[in-house]
């Protein structure tokens, strides 16, 4: 069976080792180069093998999403964005049903190549501004900032949809079709919670996804979580009045409309 190229997604967004010319960097940083004799732009060129080293260890290699480990960084900053300014933010799990049964029927080559094809189109299916990431397997996440619980749902049948829909070709003349099931829970507003509760409130959805059939979405309603004026204050350093209270000053009753 002929290799299956490279998914032009996951290409664009990895950083190629030849690239960085790490034996020149080395040359620079050694103790014994003539610093009066390192070429002018050597300090910016350093800067950008650095940036090139911090960009690969951000991706998965395979898919060029972002790799677990950035994430959880992700999804921790959420967290305290969140805590901050109670706006909306939705977790998604995502796992491509079935997946074993490709690699043992097509070959794990042709499992590679449903990852990226699949990471390509959820690509298609997110905004600029949300996080998709290879999670680990076949497993992918998507950190949703400003997602009302409104849409939470509408977002995620998209995705499904597209997988669905999708004929990837595993060799010249073999085409599979896969879906995915999907889990979703929404962060704790105005709530300081953890990286870990969060991610395994959406585990427990996406596992009721896969029980349910698979091929499906299930997302947690959007808890509950207000915090009164009083609240806010206290949150933010500033002193609201409580409810009700129209006017602390007193009032001369000749103003009265009345």
């Amino acid at each position: 069976m002929p290799t299956p190229a490279a998914s032009p997604a996951a290409s664009s967004h990895l950083v190629d080792l030849h690239d960085l010319r790490l034996d020149e960097a080395r040359a620079l940083v050694s103790p014994v180069t003539n610093k009066a004799t390192a070429p002018p732009n050597a300090t910016r060129y350093l800067q950008s093998m650095i940036d090139g080293l911090c960009e690969l260890s951000l991706r998965d290699p395979l898919t060029g999403l972002a790799n677990r480990r950035h994430f959880l960084n992700v999804v921790e900053c959420e967290i305290d964005r969140v805590a901050r300014s109670g706006e909306s933010a939705l977790l998604l799990l995502l796992d491509i049903d079935h997946f074993k049964h490709v690699n043992d029927t097509h070959g794990h080559l042709a499992g590679d190549r449903v990852l990226q094809e699949v990471a390509r189109i959820l690509a298609t299916c997110v905004r600029p501004m949300d996080t998709l990431a290879r999670y680990g397997g076949e497993e992918f996440a998507v950190v949703l900032p400003g997602c009302q619980a409104a849409f939470g749902h509408t977002v995620a049948e998209r995705i499904r949809q597209s997988v669905e829909a999708a004929s990837i070709r595993v060799a010249s003349s073999k085409e599979v079709h896969v879906t995915i099931s999907i889990g979703g829970a929404f962060a704790l507003q105005w709530i300081r919670s953890t990286a870990s509760l969060w991610v395994d409130r959406a585990d427990l959805q996406l596992y009721k996804a896969k029980a349910a059939g698979r091929n499906r979405v299930h997302i947690e309603e959007q808890p509950s979580s207000t915090v009164t004026a009083e609240e806010k204050g206290l949150l933010f350093g500033t002193l609201y009045p409580p409810s009700g209270w129209d006017d602390p000053s007193p009032q001369n009753p000749t103003d009265s409309a009345f």
